[in-house]
């Protein structure tokens, strides 16, 4: 699982990931990516516990590269 954020403005630009169901669980997250919301909007989510989704609301430090 992958959050893409651009770090001038915050903007979640893309969404991977890889495994069971990841068409599913993409499809909801396209929305709010279609929607142009920035990482902040994803970590005020309250993620669906206990879910494989709820890693996407959790991602909330950088990593480097």
């Amino acid at each position: 699982m992958k959050l893409i954020v651009e770090k001038k403005t915050d903007r979640v630009v893309g969404i991977h990931m890889v495994g069971a169901d990841a068409g599913e669980i993409v499809q909801g997250f396209a929305v709010a990516m279609r929607r142009r919301r920035h990482q902040a909007f994803f970590d005020s989510t309250i993620g669906i516990h206990p879910t494989a989704a709820e890693e996407f609301v959790t991602m909330r430090q950088p990593t480097p590269g």
